[in-house]
């Protein structure tokens, strides 16, 4: 056995003993470092109708001192994101006015406490305690910011919240189960939208996703069954629509299918919560992760199929004239009778 099939069979286990505050490190340099990201949304606290744009940097040190005054933790000004929302003009008195995220990517405090072999699903549960808790201090808090009160709404986001994914999928299947004679069907498919295009190309080949580095990467959570990389222009332009932070084509969208449903469960909670960097980079990228529930590659083959199908009926149809018009010629009816002499 050689060092990389040692390896594939480490890593594995290695998912299963990574704990939320761990980083990890997979192909082609990049790894995937943990952090607490919360989705925020600025509402007026009474609806109004604004007659100035809001101040996003006094919005921004207003959020930041109540964090550093309610928790022992510090908060980069750069790890909060705060921007007004457009056409402020146009929007109803009750509507919000401003969203951001807050990032925290110091977790390191949440070890403090516990044993040196901790058991991993006590660090899961303190992670999750406090993320809550952050989520439930922040949630409603009321801002005064020039004698104007707005209320601050948070909210974990989908791709990171993995055991609500996971009761999804759960409640999904013990329907799809029902009257089903071959075993349970499970969840196989990763869908990930939102990683840069070039970290998953062929060095100074081309700056578009490589189907061969994608699956040597995703190789490290198991083996894989189907795999779907191509560049994400729908992201970019669902995007552009709304701030405008992502280019189409820049960024890219992949589909595995796992062969087991324990490595795609595996590979789902370490994606969740954690941003991507590359090495050499101070670029964090946040991604969507999300489980598919569509048949992204069952209906791919419905398609080829139905393609495929239509392409032969077509030219099934073509050539039927053609041989009916062949026929026509050299049919009895339509030979014209010798003539012999007597």
């Amino acid at each position: 056995m050689n060092n990389q099939d040692e390896q594939q069979q480490q890593q594995p286990l290695k998912l299963k003993q990574l704990g939320p505050t761990e980083s990890f490190e997979i192909d082609s340099g990049l790894t995937l470092v943990p952090r607490v990201k919360l989705n925020l949304t600025i509402y007026p606290s009474t609806p109004l109708t604004l007659t100035n744009p809001i101040d996003e940097w006094k919005m921004k040190r207003a959020l930041l001192d109540f964090v550093h005054s309610h928790y022992s933790i510090s908060v980069p000004e750069e790890d909060l994101t705060v921007k007004r929302l457009k056409d402020l003009k146009k929007r109803k008195r009750e509507d919000a006015v401003a969203a951001g995220t807050l990032h925290v990517w110091d977790l390191r405090f949440l070890e403090k406490g516990l044993e040196k072999n901790y058991d991993l699903n006590e660090m899961e549960e303190k992670f999750l305690e406090w993320r809550k808790g952050l989520v439930e201090k922040l949630d409603g808090i009321e801002l005064n910011l020039e004698g104007v009160r707005f209320r601050l709404h948070v909210i974990v986001p989908i791709s990171d919240d993995f055991l609500g994914m996971k009761k999804a999928w759960e409640e999904f299947y013990a329907f799809q189960n029902r009257g089903y004679s071959r075993g349970r069907r499970e969840p196989d498919t990763i869908v990930l939208r939102g990683v840069p295009s070039r970290w998953f190309a062929e060095p100074r080949v081309s700056s578009k996703p490589s189907m061969l580095v994608t699956h040597t990467i995703f190789s490290t959570f198991g083996k894989i069954r189907n795999l779907n990389v191509a560049e994400d222009d729908d992201l970019g332009k669902e995007t552009n629509e709304g701030s405008g932070d992502l280019v189409a084509g820049l960024y890219c969208k992949i589909v595995v299918q796992f062969e087991k449903h324990r490595d795609f469960h595996d590979a789902l909670r370490v994606l969740c919560s954690r941003s991507l960097q590359k090495q050499g980079s101070r670029l964090k990228v946040d991604y969507e992760v999300s489980w598919d529930k569509d048949g992204f590659f069952w209906n791919s083959r419905n398609q080829t199929l139905e393609k495929n199908n239509k392409v032969s009926a077509d030219h099934n149809r073509s050539e039927a004239p053609r041989r009916q018009a062949y026929g026509s010629r050299h049919s009895p009816d339509n030979v014209r009778p010798r003539r012999f002499k007597e």
